[in-house]
């Protein structure tokens, strides 16, 4: 498998790019939020890749981030999602303002992306939900919490709320106190809802 590549970007025409490491040219497709961020041509890159092996092709997909990509594998689990449909979604919306969507339940939104009808749209909120806890590590580390904030926010998920809930309910239960404290008024909030 090939996890990443280095070299110079030689061409662009998005989806399309080709990338030479070594000599060789890799041909890759990137979601445009990749595309946004690449270099003049000539200039060094490194992409991080998944490749796809199909009966008729082997194709190389190149992402910027490390959640861009998570994302798009996330999202090939999910029944009636290709890659295209994938890069599709990643050059629709950023990681977060997904997560958003399918935390909100917000289908409209996502039916807006080419290529995703209300069928795919509620399969991908009702698929999406469990599988983005992982992935809210790699999308939101800034925010996590530090300290007895983090122990309580152990917790909580530990209980079975998910990231964003655990995030949520200790924000609405403010700052200081031991972490039983806090997990106890964290719980008192979610109850009050």
């Amino acid at each position: 498998m090939i996890g990443s590549l280095s070299g110079l970007l030689k061409a662009k025409a998005p989806p399309a790019l080709l990338l030479e490491v070594g000599g060789v040219g890799y041909e890759l497709e990137a979601p445009m939020s990749t595309f946004y961020g690449l270099p003049a041509l000539g200039e060094p890159v490194r992409l991080l890749t998944h490749l796809v092996v199909r009966e008729d092709a082997h194709i190389l997909y190149g992402f910027a981030s490390n959640a861009e990509r998570a994302l798009f594998r996330s999202l090939l689990k999910v029944s009636g999602v290709g890659p295209r449909i994938a890069l599709a979604i990643l050059s629709g919306v950023t990681v977060e303002a997904f997560a958003s969507c399918v935390q909100a339940g917000d289908a409209a939104t996502l039916t807006r992306i080419p290529g995703v009808g209300r069928k795919i749209a509620d399969r991908l909120i009702v698929e999406m939900r469990d599988r983005l806890a992982p992935l809210a590590g790699a999308v939101d580390q800034a925010l996590a919490p530090v300290g007895v904030a983090a122990e309580a926010y152990g917790a909580l998920v530990a209980l079975g709320y998910r990231p964003a809930e655990a995030t949520r309910l200790l924000k609405s239960a403010g700052a200081g106190g031991s972490t039983e404290e806090l997990i106890r008024r964290a719980l008192q909030s979610a109850a009050r809802e």
